[in-house]
């Protein structure tokens, strides 16, 4: 066990989401003493990326959250004065709900018994990524955008995870025996683990697929970077700023989103996004090119023609579309494709919408979105790591008992943490899932459903397609739903294994998660048993495997919702559903400002050339080779450490 942390902060963090680890970053920059805690064992919270051993292990966590037994408080109330007074925090999450896991993969046991007892036997096997694979030149500000494959990362594990990791697959691989209402089939019919035998091979008009049984994809679990929360990167959004302003885009590595796709009369087609594109495009006519090129190039400047739409800004945009002489099949490409907006949205959001997708073309792109390589919970690491490069402390499985405030004042003056101590601060910033029910009694959260799918084709096949990144909006299937999201990553992206694709589907729920998706799902893709296959269902990408559940989303809940906040508490929020991440970056600033109104937001870092320490008159090296160390790790030591910000206390 870590010696007991230093008493004394600036700002002290609880969780490391991405609003939480951004003002981190900000506040360390601007030389504040910041303790950075998580009672998690992984960065990221809800925006956290996991391998697929990694996410059995965290499904199992939370399926198993509700068994746990609270803990005594009376170890820790003694610790308060009579001139202050406690607010206890939640001690576990409840954040995620209605989880449900279906294998439609065949499964072998033998196979699987021999993948876990490799595992076992060798567990340094599963290493970490080096930190110098992130690729901005540091002559540069900008970002490293790569279209080609690059080596697979090993998600980095520590020894006692990797342990619990493969008890968890055992309990999982029998648990898993079932399909919810189907039975999973074997359709192995030798005990040969690497098979990539064709289906029907007699059969020359239905595509060719390796058969991929469940025992490969937990094999090949490293492979996979599976992300909580499904976003994408704007290429002229707040955060691709704020990466290349603060310099953290260092630590990160991108990819282009290649295809915008739409879902129309049952099919899925690739719509033309930039000029070259609506020209080159053999699903609109020459009548349809022209229309739809000077409707785009309105979008660009509507501001500057306020009475084109100024008649209707009290209509929906769907209304408004029908009145540009949009032909049906233009209005659906604008409306879900372009615009990605509900058919409800008014014309006003419709028309801004449209402007940010076509002002984010051709940055980084022939499309406005970038993916980050290893997943989405790469981000909130990236500014973990910048916090620790300037002096930020982090601690994760580190629990905060309670905030301790002062009755006089009516301000937070310390926390006390699972061992007893006490730790005092000038400010606190708490992510919304620990404060309490007391706390949060009042506060009326929605919830997100999401779905993520392992399956072994591309939902549009390509000679490419296993190059492709794909976002598709499928329209609501009946009146009072929501439209779903759908993205669609490959093997190059690193969050999953070759032959393979990893689809992660998103709405705001109205219902359980399955119950909001599943139609989707349905018309996308065909559940993997050999006994269903027929010509027709090959058309569609089998589905290998599913996970269903509902994430809380508490963005734009005000600060006067909370019961009994002190004035210098401040609340973060988890992630929210919309397809960027401007919220998180806007709430980040807006608190920061709020604290240190004088401060710069996250600005460049100092050339280490230009520093100079007081006493030393030689030119000082530090800082650099602080750098040095976070980007390239000098020993495999490190590299298997999954807490990789380096002032870290491990409890």
């Amino acid at each position: 066990m870590a010696d007991s942390l230093p008493t004394e902060f600036d700002v002290v963090i609880i969780g490391t989401g991405l609003p939480e680890s951004i003002l981190a970053a900000a506040c360390s920059r601007s030389g504040q003493r910041v303790l950075h805690l998580d009672s998690r064992s992984y960065y990221g919270g809800n925006w956290a990326s996991f391998s697929f051993s990694g996410l059995l292990s965290w499904l199992k966590e939370h399926q198993q959250n509700g068994d746990n037994a609270e803990e005594s408080t009376a170890s820790w109330q003694g610790l308060v004065h009579e001139t202050e007074e406690a607010i206890a925090l939640r001690k576990k999450d409840e954040t995620i709900e209605h989880i449900e896991v279906f294998c439609y993969a065949s499964q072998d046991m033998d196979d699987n018994i021999e993948e876990i007892s490799a595992l076992q036997k060798n567990p340094s096997s599963v290493t970490s990524k080096p930190l110098d694979s992130v690729c901005l030149s540091e002559e540069t500000n900008s970002l490293h955008v790569t279209s080609s494959e690059t080596p697979a990362k090993d998600t980095p594990k520590s020894d006692e995870e990797i342990s619990l990791e493969v008890t968890d697959v055992e309990d999982i691989l029998a648990e898993e025996k079932y399909c919810g209402d189907k039975t999973c089939i074997n359709t192995a019919s030798g005990g040969d683990k690497d098979e990539n035998k064709p289906i029907e091979e007699d059969n020359t008009d239905q595509p060719k697929r390796n058969r991929i049984t469940y025992s490969q994809i937990v094999k090949e679990g490293r492979r996979f970077n599976i992300d909580l929360v499904s976003k994408l990167l704007y290429s002229q959004g707040l955060l691709i700023d704020l990466l290349i302003k603060s310099n953290v885009s260092r630590y990160a590595e991108f990819k282009n989103v290649t295809r915008i796709l739409a879902f129309r009369e049952g099919k899925v087609e690739q719509v033309p996004c930039s000029r070259a594109d609506v020209f080159n495009s053999k699903e609109l006519t020459m009548v349809e090119k022209r229309i739809l090129m000077k409707f785009l190039t309105f979008c660009l400047d509507y501001e500057q023609h306020p009475d084109q739409y100024q008649a209707f800004v009290h209509c929906s945009f769907s209304d408004y579309l029908k009145t540009k002489k949009l032909t049906p099949n233009l209005q659906h490409f604008v409306l879900h494709s372009i615009a990605m907006t509900e058919s409800s949205c008014t014309t006003l959001d419709g028309l801004k919408a449209t402007k940010n997708f076509l002002r984010c073309l051709g940055r980084f792109g022939n499309t406005p979105f970038l993916f980050p390589l290893y997943g989405q919970g790469e981000i909130p690491q990236c500014f973990c790591r910048m916090c620790a490069v300037f002096g930020g402390i982090y601690c994760l499985r580190h629990k905060v008992q309670c905030l301790i405030v002062d009755k006089e004042s009516g301000r937070c003056k310390a926390i006390i943490d699972h061992l007893d101590q006490r730790i005092n601060a000038k400010y606190f910033i708490v992510e919304d899932s620990y404060l309490s029910e007391e706390t949060c009694s009042n506060v009326q959260y929605k919830q997100i459903s999401r779905a993520v799918l392992i399956t072994d084709q591309s939902i549009l096949k390509k000679a490419d397609s296993d190059q492709q990144i794909s976002i598709l909006i499928v329209p609501p299937m009946e009146s009072g739903t929501c439209a779903v999201r759908v993205t669609e990553l490959c093997s190059s992206t690193m969050t999953c294994m070759k032959d393979t694709y990893l689809v992660h589907l998103t709405c705001s729920s109205s219902k359980t998660a399955r119950e909001d998706l599943e139609s989707v799902v349905k018309k996308l893709f065909t559940p993997y048993t050999e006994t269903e296959i027929d010509k027709e269902e090959l058309t569609k990408p089998r589905l290998l495997w599913a996970l269903y559940f509902n994430m809380r989303d508490s963005s734009g809940i005000s600060r006067s919702s909370y019961n009994g906040l002190p004035s210098n508490v401040y609340v973060c929020s988890g992630p929210d559903c919309g397809l960027g991440n401007e919220h998180a970056v806007k709430q980040a600033e807006t608190l920061f400002q709020e604290i240190f109104p004088n401060e710069d937001f996250c600005p460049p870092p100092p050339n280490p050339e230009d520093i100079i320490f007081d006493g030393d008159d030689k030119q000082p090296e530090a800082l650099g080779t602080n750098n040095i160390i976070m980007a390239k790790p000098d020993s495999s030591e490190e590299n298997k450490n999954p807490e990789s910000p380096e002032n870290h206390h491990q409890n």
